[in-house]
């Protein structure tokens, strides 16, 4: 039985992110198909954020209407939601539509929003369910939350990329014999499947974590809970607890309480000895807002203009290298911890560095340095690689840190990486769409001295 749980667990992870990272590591094949091109990772940020409504709500209910909210319905409501946009999806990302006398992608961009608001809103439903379980499975679904963006990058790089090659055409001048004016063009090589099959994919691994869900749910409590009793009655089903805000995890028991009691065990330091200085939380909360401006809103936003003048390999490459690169960040940070602000503060420097070295790129664009050499392909890819590895690495250590002072000291971490993200998507947005400050290119025909 345990094993079997173990299993759901992982699966029911696995439609944590599954969608938006499936979204990233898809970009280099759809970028050059939707008008918006290069700017489509700008809007794609800001739609992001727009879907943590979904959260806000969620907590509203808590605060507002405390026992309300029925959660075991909302995960039901949005993984079916996620399945049925990636199915939308799969049919209609291409579709346009004219709207203030252009092109937009105006059936990707809704579609998105809805994925969106699924994976945004599971962090808000996933995790409290969750706490109904042995403490065993929590690191059995954290390891399905980070295959939610291992496996759409391994897939990804099965796909393959329409890498480009340059062909010559001809066109007539005029009717005169002999008149014909040869051009150069980017043509693409289709990939290994098409983004329909690879959105459809994404449907059937939300599909695995609904099934998942489903089944922890109707599964009878007859596992031993004898050294962990985190729900008063062992014959309530596993959902049992969601209905009840009430309960709460203290240690390994799980205690009804309300009005003070919750204030005063939300505001009780979960691990004693860990004590800092106001500077030294003023320094954490700086490196939450930070590192998530940077890797949810700063650079993803010009992630394309640092990547495609070297060409749509390397785009691919580092898209889904680094949604690889996510999930072992994390994986790292639960078996090598190291809280030290010293060590953390050099880390985001040194991210900061390689987000720096992609940001000068996308500025330079569409001529970067090593523009046309291996050597500036494998540097941008192997940057990207390593500005989200290390930041990754920050924001779980920060996490860990804050979680270990007090459960309003999460909270606040919470709110500081939203803020850092909704700033980071707003101030590249206007550069990147509205005043073009960077420059997109053509693979063949831009020549660069």
């Amino acid at each position: 039985m345990a094993l079997l749980i173990h299993l759901l667990a992982c699966g029911f992870g696995l439609g944590s992110w599954v969608a938006v990272n499936g979204l990233w590591v898809e970009l280099p094949l759809i970028v050059n198909t939707l008008p918006e091109g290069w700017d489509l990772p700008s809007y794609l940020t800001v739609i992001i954020q727009l879907a943590n409504l979904g959260p806000l709500l969620v907590t509203l209910m808590h605060k507002l209407c405390p026992g309300r909210l029925k959660e075991r319905l909302v995960i039901y409501s949005i993984l079916s939601i996620g399945i049925l946009a990636c199915i939308l999806l799969a049919f209609f990302w291409h579709k346009t539509t004219i709207v203030a006398g252009a092109p937009h992608s105006t059936a990707f961009f809704i579609i998105t929003f809805f994925l969106s608001l699924v994976d945004c809103t599971s962090s808000v439903t996933f995790l409290p369910f969750m706490m109904q379980l042995p403490a065993k499975y929590f690191t059995t679904f954290f390891i399905g939350e980070g295959l939610s963006g291992f496996i759409p990058g391994i897939v990804a790089l099965a796909q393959g990329v329409g890498i480009a090659k340059c062909v010559n055409s001809s066109q007539t001048v005029g009717n005169h014999t002999g008149g014909d004016m040869w051009t150069i063009h980017t043509e693409y090589l289709p990939p290994n499947f098409s983004p329909k099959v690879f959105f459809f994919f994404l449907a059937a691994m939300t599909c695995i974590s609904l099934a998942s869900f489903t089944a922890l749910n109707r599964l009878p409590r007859t596992f031993a809970l004898s050294t962990e009793n985190l729900v008063p009655e062992t014959g309530a089903s596993v959902s049992s607890g969601l209905d009840n805000p009430g309960l709460e995890r203290d240690g390994d028991d799980v205690k009804g309480h309300g009005g003070q009691g919750e204030g005063a065990a939300q505001s009780r330091p979960l691990l004693a000895g860990h004590t800092h200085s106001v500077y030294q939380l003023t320094f954490i909360y700086f490196l939450v807002v930070w590192v998530n401006a940077a890797t949810n809103g700063l650079l993803p936003s010009v992630q394309t203009y640092s990547c495609m003048p070297y060409g749509n390999l390397a785009y691919h490459l580092s898209a889904a290298l680094s949604s690889v690169a996510n999930p072992l960040a994390c994986t790292i940070a639960m078996f090598l911890q190291n809280r030290s602000l010293i060590f953390l503060g050099v880390l985001t420097t040194l991210g900061t560095g390689f987000g720096s070295y992609n940001m000068a790129m996308a500025a330079l664009s569409p001529c970067p340095l090593l523009h046309g050499s291996v050597w500036g392909e494998t540097i941008i890819v192997l940057s990207w690689l390593f500005f989200t590895g290390t930041l990754t690495y920050v924001k779980v250590m920060v996490g860990v840190i804050l979680r270990d002072r007090s459960h309003n000291a999460l909270v606040w971490c919470g709110a500081a990486a939203q803020m850092g993200s909704l700033v980071g998507s707003l101030t590249m947005f206007p550069l990147v769409s509205v005043y073009h400050l960077f420059q997109s290119g053509d693979f063949c025909n831009t020549k660069c001295p």
